[in-house]
């Protein structure tokens, strides 16, 4: 077998990590470009949201990160306005609630684990590609230069990505809120819930724990809008979070103070030519809502498997042309939605706020629209764009059913990196297909239960195809029509 090309990603942040640990399972060789000598020991998100741990624990990396963090299962927006996400469908009902550290750790031992290179002290200053591949001239920490050639190349390089700047892709978008106060902090007074978030109009303040009795405190003050070169005072951080919270919880002793401004932005386009853009990258929110990295972590579950069943020969380079197609109107639906968020937060008149809040606590009451809230900043909710005819399940997540035998549920049948054809129980034929044919690439199970549908599960956990055809050979007739669209033609030579 003739081995398959390799990928180089630029930016070893989650994004990045977790696309390197999806090529490498695969085969395919990768290796990732750090600019940053060693790994951060600051964070930037706090949120992992239930779609991201079924990612996640299709990858069987879930429990290793629910074991670092807390779990909430209902976040406050406005007064009594709340997101309920203990209702979420799936093994995942909470949002998770650990540094961004944390999930960087899991996603790099998994990485290095299946084989990834990762370089770090490379800094990206050149780029070029043509039709057989794409090189980049990179410096390392000890200021030589050196170059990497790969067959596609992947920007994970966050909001300043070096890789979109050479390529010329704009970055439009605008300013959500300027002059965000950021500290690491000790608390005398333990608040009440786990991540605390607050607003007064004039200010807005948010605390979440490290939990180590460190807490991240975030807060934006309308009355001092000051450049991100200026230094962040104490005073005013605590008097900012008083007027945002009733109380600064007492807070002291910061170890690390920033000040930042947050963007809303997005690339008109995820790839050109042999390159693609995830996470920041290609689309930066408001952190209202926590959905940024989770965001970036589901781009790159989409575009790993794409480049390896390309990378491998078994379909053709216009698979990948769907990342843009799936994923843009994702990143664009999140910028909407945390941009919403971050602008009701930031209201000014009192009277506003008051309708606001009465709104937002009205609405969160009916199930129907609380149900949709928590599956849109949950993630659970997204779903692909089925062609035309499709059966209705087409695009959308599969969720974790359980399965005969072993592996018992979907996602535990995921992480082998194929696709997986559930079945009705007792269909040989279609077993045959599956198993002999295409075994390389698509894992076949029966589903525990009653059920008409069969399904194609992709490797991203979305549904590729289904049907509810029951007459035995119509049904096997369409499932090695839809193996051989999604999965390539069978194995050439089969032992009956």
């Amino acid at each position: 077998m003739t081995a398959p090309g390799n990928v180089v990603i630029v930016g070893a942040g989650p994004a990045g990590l977790l696309l390197a640990g999806d090529l490498a399972a695969a085969g395919v060789p990768v290796t990732v470009l750090e600019r940053r000598a060693t790994g951060s020991s600051l964070t930037r998100a706090f949120a992992v949201h239930a779609r991201t741990l079924e990612i996640l624990d299709a990858r069987e990396m879930a429990g290793e990160l629910l074991a670092t963090g807390q779990k909430v299962r209902r976040v406050r927006l406005f007064g009594a306005a709340r997101v309920d996400l203990s209702r979420l469908p799936g093994r995942f009902p909470y949002l998770l609630v650990t540094p961004q550290y944390e999930t960087e750790r899991v996603l790099e031992g998994r990485a290095l684990a299946a084989g990834a290179e990762i370089v770090r002290g490379a800094e990206v200053v050149g780029l070029r590609q043509d039709e057989t591949g794409v090189e980049v001239e990179i410096r390392l920490a000890d200021g030589t230069a050196d170059h990497r050639r790969a067959d596609y190349l992947v920007g994970c390089d966050g909001v300043r990505s070096r890789i979109r700047e050479a390529l010329g892709l704009p970055f439009p978008g605008r300013s959500a809120i300027r002059s965000v106060m950021l500290a690491d902090v000790r608390l005398d007074d333990e608040p009440r819930e786990v991540l605390t978030v607050g607003s007064s109009g004039d200010a807005f303040a948010f605390l979440a724990p490290f939990g180590d009795g460190w807490y991240r405190a975030i807060a934006w003050n309308r009355d001092h809008q000051v450049p991100d070169t200026e230094p962040v005072d104490l005073a005013e951080l605590r008097a900012t979070v008083r007027r945002a919270l009733g109380t600064d919880h007492g807070m002291r002793d910061p170890r690390w103070t920033s000040r930042f401004h947050s963007d809303e932005r997005q690339v008109p386009r995820y790839s050109a030519g042999r390159v693609f853009l995830a996470g920041d990258a290609a689309h930066v929110h408001s952190p209202a809502g926590g959905m940024g990295m989770n965001t970036g972590l589901q781009d790159a579950a989409n575009l790993g498997w794409k480049l390896a069943a390309v990378l491998h020969g078994h379909t053709g380079p216009g698979l990948l042309d769907t990342y843009h197609a799936e994923r843009h109107p994702v990143g664009r639906a999140v910028l909407r939605t945390s941009g919403g968020l971050v602008r009701a937060a930031t209201l000014g008149p009192r009277p506003l706020r008051a309708a606001r809040t009465a709104a937002a606590a009205l609405a969160t009451r009916v199930p129907p629209v609380a149900r949709r809230a928590a599956e849109t900043v949950s993630g659970i909710g997204v779903a692909y764009p089925p062609p035309r005819g499709a059966h209705p399940l087409t695009g959308r997540r599969a969720p974790d059913i359980p399965l005969m035998g072993e592996p018992s549920r979907l996602h535990e049948a995921l992480r082998g990196g194929r696709f997986v054809l559930v079945v009705a129980a007792n269909d040989p034929a279609v077993t045959y297909l599956a198993t002999k044919r295409w075994a390389d690439r698509v894992h076949c199970a029966s589903a525990d239960g009653a059920t008409r549908t069969s399904a194609l599960v992709r490797p991203d956990g979305h549904i590729a195809w289904a049907t509810d055809e029951t007459a035995p050979d119509r049904r096997a007739t369409q499932i090695r029509d839809a193996l051989t669209m999604w999965c390539g033609p069978p194995a050439a030579h089969v032992h009956h």
